[in-house]
């Protein structure tokens, strides 16, 4: 069964991304921080958790961590706050040694993980021209894919390609052909400024270069924006994701003061597109995970 086949919307909430500031935004870093806005949005519909690991010690939630303990005590508490949740890791470095990952991967064994599908260019310009960042690299070569691949299969997990722009779709389908993958699971990351823009129109065309009868999602990068993308992606029947990693901003431009906000506005949505918010095991089937 495919997403598309399903009137069910299996939602997927990013609870905290990689490195922004709790300090200057309400994102959860600390071990029950993460557990108790993991249950909020569980209670308004999210099935899926996509989960970042960061510095415990105070003063450093800031920084991402590869600390398998830590990717432990994050997950079980999650589970434990949310029954039947489904567990869904980033695996993301901008490097190609990626150790860190697999060793948190191995250790928690998530039913569905992140698998970054190509290299990007990990660019942002302010208003004067400046860059926002030195420019940086998103390194995913093939080799790279691969081994977090066989990771994946060893541990049960069920691979999300992460697809920043129509070259890295069109890739993930050859990697369906070279036999490193079955059915694929694209994740359509739009509004990263050197990636694919925050467009509906440009979702409809996506649709087109996946697979036949493939799974697939939207993470949508940006302000308030984002809610057009997210509206189209729940009338053609996709999966569905938001959280404080994707925005800080509500449909009606307010700041989000929670992901349990966020995801209620996605469940809004959901039922205004004429489809049903999926339960765990519902999202189960739909996703095709095995255990």
């Amino acid at each position: 069964m495919t997403a598309t086949q399903s009137n069910k919307a299996v939602i997927t909430c990013a609870l905290t991304g990689v490195l922004t500031d709790p300090e200057r935004f309400p994102v959860p870093v600390i071990v029950d921080e993460m557990a108790d806005s993991a249950r909020g949005a569980f209670l308004a519909g999210a099935s899926v958790m996509h989960v970042h690991f960061r510095d415990q010690r105070a003063g450093m939630g800031h920084l991402p961590v590869w600390d398998p303990d830590v990717a432990e005590r994050v997950s079980d508490a999650i589970r434990k706050a949310c029954p039947g949740v489904i567990i869904n890791m980033s695996t993301g470095v901008m490097e190609r040694e990626q150790g860190g990952p697999l060793a948190c991967l191995r250790r928690i064994r998530p039913e569905v993980a992140a698998c970054n599908a190509g290299t990007l260019n990990y660019l942002k310009t302010r208003k004067d021209g400046r860059w926002a960042w030195p420019p940086m690299t998103f390194q995913n070569p093939v080799e790279k894919i691969e081994e977090m691949l066989r990771a994946m299969e060893s541990t049960d997990t069920h691979p999300e390609f992460e697809c920043f722009d129509v070259g890295i779709v069109r890739s993930v389908n050859l990697f369906a052909e070279a036999g490193l993958c079955a059915k694929p699971h694209y994740n359509f990351v739009m509004g990263v400024a050197s990636g694919m823009p925050c467009d509906p129109a440009l979702l409809q065309l996506l649709l087109a270069y996946r697979l036949p009868d493939t799974l697939w999602e939207v993470t949508a990068i940006g302000r308030e924006e984002v809610w057009a993308l997210h509206r189209r992606a729940a009338e053609l029947g996709g999966c569905l994701r938001t959280g404080l990693e994707d925005t800080f901003y509500l449909p009606d431009g307010k700041r989000a003061e929670s992901n349990q906000q966020l995801i209620e506005a996605m469940v809004r949505l959901v039922h205004e597109a004429g489809r049903e918010v999926a339960t765990p095991d519902e999202a189960r089937t739909v996703l095709g995970l095995g255990r």
